[in-house]
């Protein structure tokens, strides 16, 4: 295996750990950003009430993005099992 074919391959990583990874990185940051909005606007600086509301939003987000998230990483298993099998 070349450098280059190995640069594809880790480049290929990132760009599908980025598709999987960012919607729910988003979510967390927009529920996070709202909760911090409302315990600004009503004054109450309780520091573990931001913790419920942004799990429970990335679990439902996990569940609606599972089946793309499956998707995009079983695409990229057979990218990689394509790249063994042809030896290089």
């Amino acid at each position: 295996m070349t450098g280059l074919a190995i640069l594809d391959v880790a480049r290929d990583g990132i760009f599908v750990f980025l598709k999987v990874a960012g919607p729910l990185m988003l979510v967390a940051l927009a529920v996070g950003l709202v909760v911090s909005l409302v315990q600004a606007l009503t004054q109450i600086q309780e520091q573990t009430l931001i913790y419920v509301p942004k799990i429970v939003s990335v679990f439902a987000a996990l569940l609606l993005m599972l089946p793309f998230m499956g998707d995009a990483l079983a695409g990229y298993m057979t990218r990689i099992a394509a790249r063994i099998a042809a030896g290089q």
